[in-house]
């Protein structure tokens, strides 16, 4: 990657970044990817974190308790659907909150059926 410039060496007289050349923030697939696996990632870390935190402070029946308030977790991007400039990200980020939530469902219920018929 010698040969190529960063975005630094360029000589336009205008701010320089630090980013290098490759780096496109404004490409048409930024944000669907950004927002696809940011989705993704929040189902499957923050339940956990959260579950983790909760009966570390206060205790397992408690967290058990508390456990169903990670629902919240659906507002961010709901309410981020609500402004103009977020509501693309918001969009790909429920797709992958979506699309995470129906293939561990459905590899759950494939591996379910399977050793059910298996034991029969």
């Amino acid at each position: 990657m010698e040969g190529r410039p960063t975005a630094d060496e360029t000589d336009d007289g205008t701010e320089r970044s630090r980013r290098p050349d490759w780096f496109h923030r404004g490409h048409p697939v930024f944000f669907p990817l950004a927002g696809f696996f940011t989705g993704m990632v929040s189902i499957i870390v923050v339940p956990g974190v959260y579950a983790a935190v909760i009966k570390g402070l206060a205790g397992y029946d408690r967290a058990e308790e508390l456990f169903p308030f990670v629902l919240l977790l659906l507002v961010v991007p709901i309410a981020m659907l609500v402004p103009r400039r977020t509501r693309r990200f918001a969009r790909y980020m429920l797709l992958g909150m979506v699309a995470t939530i129906v293939v561990v469902g459905g590899v759950a219920a494939a591996v379910l059926f399977f050793l059910l018929k298996k034991d029969a």
